[in-house]
């Protein structure tokens, strides 16, 4: 199969992907002006590039402007994004903030940077957004960065909680939305080699090689690499969530729940082991889904292979 086919139904899938999580979750909306946060790495240089292509044939009409935070990182290449966005006759604006330095003075030499970085972007952001009318705010987070999330709020947070795909900022201003909450990293990677963005790395964080979300994605990709389809899985159970069958007494009222004398599906076989798929099912299509929500539109993989 030649390379132009294979990049052309890369494209398709990832324009339906974005288009499917902006559908289910209400994203953009007729009069929009949604604030595209780019950073100048794949995947928002990717979102941006996406959204553009859906704007052009969209049934509604929403506005678009590219806001990069230059936090005045030493030898950040000033040029490159407003170069690149001059260029593809977009709006945009560049914020010059120097929290490289606030970061440096603030965080011990070694200790992860991420957090207060992080932090500081967040406040800049909205204030921004609130300066040039935005209603939405668009981030360039991907599925695996949803699962990454996850996995580290189990495993460091104790909480069973992810990334949303739509949600309302923490000052309560702004609604945050990640139009790639269905795209996976691996066609976001491709992509970018696909249409040669200018990538600027992150140097801020030099070689933290072994911060923990690094290492979580790591593990996720040897998962996915040794056991294919279980990050498709894991993702989906996201959409998938069963209160009755947790722990959380604020989701569930166990301590009031009584035999009712009917037969439920939703009971526990409290006694059985759970019916698990026997097969393995076929690669998923490039072709577009019929419809539906993440779930129906995956196949669950044979557990049996995944211990």
């Amino acid at each position: 199969m030649n390379t132009e086919h294979e990049n052309h139904k890369l494209e398709k899938r990832l324009c339906r992907e974005v288009g499917r999580a902006i559908v289910d979750y209400n994203m953009i909306e007729e009069g929009d002006r949604v604030m595209v946060c780019l950073s100048g790495g794949k995947d928002s240089y990717a979102m941006l590039d996406i959204l553009q292509k859906l704007q052009a044939r969209a049934p509604i009409s929403f506005e678009m402007i590219v806001v990069n935070l230059d936090q005045k990182q030493p030898g950040f290449p000033a040029d490159i994004l407003p170069d690149y966005l001059t260029k593809l006759g977009v709006k945009f604006h560049i914020e010059n903030q120097d929290t490289y330095s606030i970061v440096k003075r603030v965080i011990p030499e070694g200790k992860t940077m991420c957090s207060l970085c992080s932090r500081l972007r967040r406040g800049i952001l909205y204030r921004v957004a609130s300066e040039l009318g935005a209603t939405k705010i668009a981030l360039g987070h991907h599925r695996d960065d949803i699962l990454q999330t996850l996995l580290l709020n189990m495993f460091f947070g104790a909480k069973l909680k992810g990334m949303p795909p739509k949600l309302v900022s923490d000052d309560g201003q702004h609604v945050v939305i990640r139009p790639m909450a269905y795209v996976a990293e691996k066609d976001l990677t491709r992509w970018a080699e696909v249409r040669e963005f200018p990538i600027i790395p992150c140097t801020l964080c030099g070689s933290q090689e072994n911060l923990q979300r690094k290492q979580v994605g790591l593990m996720l990709k040897d998962w996915e690499k040794r056991f294919p389809g279980r990050v498709e899985n894991m993702f989906s159970a996201l959409q998938n969530i069963v209160p009755s069958h947790l722990m959380d007494r604020s989701l569930f009222p166990f301590q009031t729940i009584r035999a009712t004398g009917e037969a439920s599906e939703d009971g526990d076989k409290a006694f059985d082991d759970e019916p698990l798929p026997t097969t393995v099912p076929p690669l998923l299509s490039d072709e577009p889904d019929t419809g539906g929500n993440a779930s129906s539109a995956r196949t669950v993989i044979s557990i049996s292979t995944a211990h």
